[in-house]
């Protein structure tokens, strides 16, 4: 398998509901022993806090930098496909915000990469999330994140 390069399958950002069921069938490979999949939905409370409204904004380029991701943490972990999906816009409490799986050759491959994959997008992916509380209180979260455009 290490002269397989990972596919990275799918990768968007949408202001459309995400479907598991999509990034599973992306990454589908006969030459994978393992597929792991992460899902974050969005929560009710934060740090406490009654969520009220949460809303996703992402940069222009922010499809871009999440291909690189994908492609460099497949490459690391010898993956056989890599998707991922993020949503930006309204999002209610339940909604799916972003999926990601990784299909390696063996399961502990996949676990890990999967995991790295979503880490790193959060990371680095230029896609930040604002939320609003019952008390009208509001908090960014990920704003930290610099872009260079000329990436």
């Amino acid at each position: 398998m290490a002269d397989r390069l990972p596919q990275v399958r799918l990768v968007q950002v949408r202001d459309r509901p995400l479907s598991v069921d999509e990034v599973l069938a992306a990454v589908a490979d006969h030459g994978a022993g393992g597929t792991a999949l992460f899902v974050g939905t969005v929560r009710d409370t934060d740090e406490g806090q009654v969520v009220t409204s949460l809303e996703y904004e992402a940069h222009p380029f922010a499809e871009k930098f999440m291909h690189d991701v994908a492609a460099e943490v497949g490459a690391r972990h010898e993956a056989v496909a890599v998707a991922a999906v993020h949503r930006v816009g309204l999002l209610a409490v339940g909604d799916l915000a972003v999926v990601v799986a990784v299909a390696c050759g063996h399961r502990a491959d996949a676990f890990v990469a999967a995991r790295e994959l979503i880490d790193e997008i959060k990371a680095r992916v230029p896609i930040w999330k604002r939320q609003t509380f019952t008390d009208g209180a509001v908090a960014w979260v990920g704003i930290a994140t610099t872009v260079d455009d000329e990436s």
